[in-house]
């Protein structure tokens, strides 16, 4: 007897599990999105999903990698100043940030972490795109929202925000290809190695470079999209290898344009990311030979992520993959006040507003929170 009620309310537990597994998988639908010029589907062929509604105030946390650069200090600073807005703030019952390094294991566990604690929807800047398959099929299984954004997963089990990163590498190269008409030598500054962001931007830039019919000698340096070690970086290539035609920067530039300066270095054509500090230095020098491409997407990008994670738990259809548009100036268009601000730190990073999602942050709103996590 007792073991036959034993084995009644086994069966009985897997049966509830199978079922709330079944219940918490999305529904694949037709769109269009709840907010389709907000959650714009990145391909015609892009999938749908309607989640399950739940009822609110909800769990959601951020599982961030690596912190120590401005831009994913920014990003958490972001991210928080967006939880706290009044509208957003009233949907959430917890707002959890943690940051792990560049250590994959500590990103996979953390987000472990939080799927067994019961938030109901997790937003990762993932460190690799393809090491997080169990942890993806956890989140599926427990029926939690699982979005990554920036440094996306390569699964269609979650939910990516995303510029077009590959793009925005060939953007660059094609500022370089227009500005060095005969070829030449190229500094390439890199990111965070194994991340998708950095190998995304750099297969676009060498693609322009290789079907463009030019010559072009590539030096590749890391600089983890850091002044510091981007300013670092750069000193030793040029003393090295220098000097060059032209420069392509995935971040850290306004280090790269700095140690040009200190080396004395040519101003030469240069395609790189949204800093304002790079951005002073491209209105600055413009006349100097410093023809700037400056685009890329500001870490507010993570509040359009937390928006789609909450719209997905509220049952709202919003796409598998979500397409943000690039901030982009280029010379000789730099305006004062608008594309970068003097009285703003070097390190703050422009264009953080997402108009059709109903995103903008002011400085102050975004510098008065800590990268500490919460």
């Amino acid at each position: 007897m007792i073991k036959s009620l034993v084995g009644g309310i086994v069966a009985a537990t897997a049966f509830v599990m199978l079922s709330s597994s079944a219940i918490a998988e999305p529904e694949i639908v037709k769109g269009p999105a709840a907010e389709p010029d907000c959650f714009a589907p990145w391909a015609a062929d892009t999938q749908f999903f309607k989640f399950p509604k739940k009822e609110g105030p909800y769990r959601v946390a951020l599982a961030n990698g690596y912190i120590a650069n401005t831009w994913r200090i920014q990003m958490i600073q972001t991210a928080k100043a967006y939880a706290a807005q009044k509208d957003v703030a009233a949907k959430l019952k917890e707002f959890k940030v943690v940051s792990t390094g560049e250590d994959v294991p500590a990103q996979i566990s953390a987000i472990n972490n939080f799927i067994d604690s019961g938030f109901d929807a997790i937003v990762v800047n993932a460190q690799n795109p393809t090491a997080f398959g169990p942890v993806i099929k956890r989140a599926k299984e427990a029926g939690v929202v699982l979005v990554a954004f920036d440094n996306i997963l390569d699964t269609k089990d979650a939910i990516n925000v995303n510029v077009d990163q590959k793009g925005l590498g060939e953007l660059w190269a094609n500022w370089l290809v227009k500005h060095v008409p005969n070829g030449g030598k190229v500094l390439e500054v890199r990111g965070v190695a194994g991340t998708s962001v950095d190998t995304d931007r750099h297969n676009g830039i060498h693609e322009v470079f290789g079907a463009s019919g030019k010559k072009w000698e590539v030096t590749e340096v890391v600089g983890k999209w850091d002044d510091g070690v981007a300013q670092k970086a750069t000193a030793d290539a040029i003393a090295t290898n220098g000097p060059f035609d032209a420069i392509t920067g995935q971040g850290g530039d306004t280090g790269i344009v700095q140690a040009m300066i200190d080396a004395k270095h040519a101003f030469v054509p240069f395609g790189g990311e949204t800093e304002n500090g790079f951005r002073k230095f491209c209105a600055a020098h413009a006349a100097d030979g410093l023809k700037c491409s400056s685009a890329g997407t500001g870490p507010a990008q993570v509040a359009v992520a937390i928006k789609t994670a909450i719209a997905a738990l509220e049952g709202e259809v919003v796409p598998q993959s979500v397409k943000l548009p690039l901030a982009i100036v280029e010379d000789p268009n730099f305006k004062e006040g608008q594309d970068y601000f003097p009285d703003q730190s070097d390190n703050f990073f422009v264009g953080n507003a997402f108009p059709t999602c109903g995103i903008n942050f002011t400085a102050q709103e975004i510098m008065g929170q800590t990268k500490a996590d919460q």
